[in-house]
């Protein structure tokens, strides 16, 4: 469920009409429903509201700070993987002992803030990191916890883009070796071991993989603390996917979610960590965009819109769908045309989606691309020279701009000319 619905003929999200988001801010723009946000997240909560438990919110699926800000105040713990994402949740007010860092490429610097600012743990993803880490937290006199992510070889069934739980992935060590790397971490100085990390893939639409994944966890955690180990806390991951076809069906839900987590590991007593992302805030959001031009082809019509692959790279770089809908609700029974629904960037790459079944649209029309909450305004760039696309924050009534567009002169501000030329 989300809060974009038809009222009086004109697509809302929650109680604001999207064509007075448009007329006040312009398009494109990306618009966020606050209400669907804190519902999403409250089910992650219901759904192990059976053990002791953190929901760290992806900071990479969206990053702007009023998010990050709404879901910290709900008690959201923050899952980051870069430094001026650590950064971007602190500015938000998230302590650091709600902060997860994951990733596979942490640099000293970044090792360095994390420990400075707080952290909840580090999750390592290689043995030179460990020993990396390990030297620089001994050095600040400074002892860390940590957890080993480890790579079960799940083949997660998603996108190959977006699988990182198989042994040709770039993430984790792989648990065949966790035995001997927890044994190091162990005996390392400025490190802490408290726990098992694992993340197999994004936009999982089937709970069989976790299943398996989270077996071969428990199975890991048992053989650990026989060697001594004190695993207190497992890293799930996240992962769950969302619906972003209407017609089809939907993917499971948290709840459905949780109790394989109960099944698999609920016996081991550990306090239980994950990372969603997409599926809080993916239906969280539409990106509105407005039609420049419909142009007749040779065999098909284009609809031109002022939205583009910068704007959303989803369905250039992964072959994404996203539902496409009219601001102005159509008449009941009213037919549809196809339209190839493209972007003005000049390459062929700039197609959101061929052949799409949407009434009769013209020049000045407002649609919506549905689904576009997640991997969106954070994955946008300016590429030809085209000002970020701005992102606004509705609650109830009123909206906020939470992100402006740039101006020209802001955005060629940034560029300097060096004295020779």
């Amino acid at each position: 469920m989300d809060h974009f619905l038809y009222k009086d003929g004109h697509l809302h999200a929650e109680d604001v009409p999207l064509s007075r988001i448009a007329a006040e801010v312009g398009t494109p723009v990306y618009v966020y429903s606050a209400a669907t946000l804190k519902r999403h997240f409250g089910l992650f909560r219901q759904a192990l509201d059976w053990t002791d438990h953190l929901v760290c919110f992806a900071v990479k699926s969206n990053s702007n700070l009023a998010v990050l800000k709404l879901m910290g105040d709900l008690g959201a713990g923050m899952d980051v993987v870069s430094g001026g994402e650590y950064a971007r949740a602190k500015a938000a007010g998230v302590p650091g002992e709600r902060i997860v860092f994951s990733g596979v490429g942490k640099t000293a610097p970044e090792m360095r803030m994390a420990i400075e600012g707080g952290i909840r743990q580090f999750n390592i993803e290689s043995e030179p990191e460990m020993r990396a880490l390990s030297a620089l937290a001994a050095g600040m006199g400074a002892s860390v916890p940590v957890a080993i992510r480890v790579n079960p070889d799940v083949d997660a069934k998603t996108h190959e883009k977006i699988a990182t739980g198989k042994s040709e992935n770039k993430f984790g060590i792989p648990i065949s070796r966790a035995i001997e790397v927890y044994a190091e971490a162990a005996s390392l100085p400025g490190l802490q071991v408290v726990g098992i990390d694992v993340h197999i893939g994004s936009q999982l639409t089937d709970l069989k993989p976790f299943r398996a994944a989270y077996v071969k966890v428990a199975d890991l955690t048992r053989a650990l603390r026989a060697e001594g180990h004190q695993i207190t806390r497992l890293d799930l991951g996240g992962g769950l996917g969302i619906p972003y076809r209407r017609d089809n069906n939907s993917p499971p839900l948290p709840i459905e979610y949780g109790e394989v987590i109960r099944e698999a590991v609920g016996d081991l007593g550990c306090e239980i960590e994950i990372e969603p992302g997409r599926n809080i805030v993916g239906n969280a959001g539409v990106l509105l965009s407005q039609v420049i031009y419909v142009k007749k082809g040779e065999d098909r019509d284009f609809l031109i819109v002022d939205a583009a692959m910068n704007d959303l790279l989803r369905p250039a770089m992964y072959g994404a769908h996203h539902d496409i809908v009219p601001v102005v609700e159509p008449d009941l029974g009213a037919g549809v045309h196809p339209y190839d629904v493209v972007g003005p960037i000049c390459e062929s790459g700039d197609t959101f989606q061929k052949a799409a079944e949407l009434p009769e649209i013209a020049a000045g029309g407002l649609i919506a691309f549905r689904s576009a909450g997640a991997y969106g305004a954070v994955m946008a760039s300016e590429y030809n020279s085209r000002p970020l696309v701005p992102e606004v924050l509705v609650q109830g009534d009123h909206f906020a701009v939470i992100r402006p567009r740039p101006t020209y002169e802001e955005m060629l501000g940034r560029d300097s000319i060096p004295e020779w030329l």
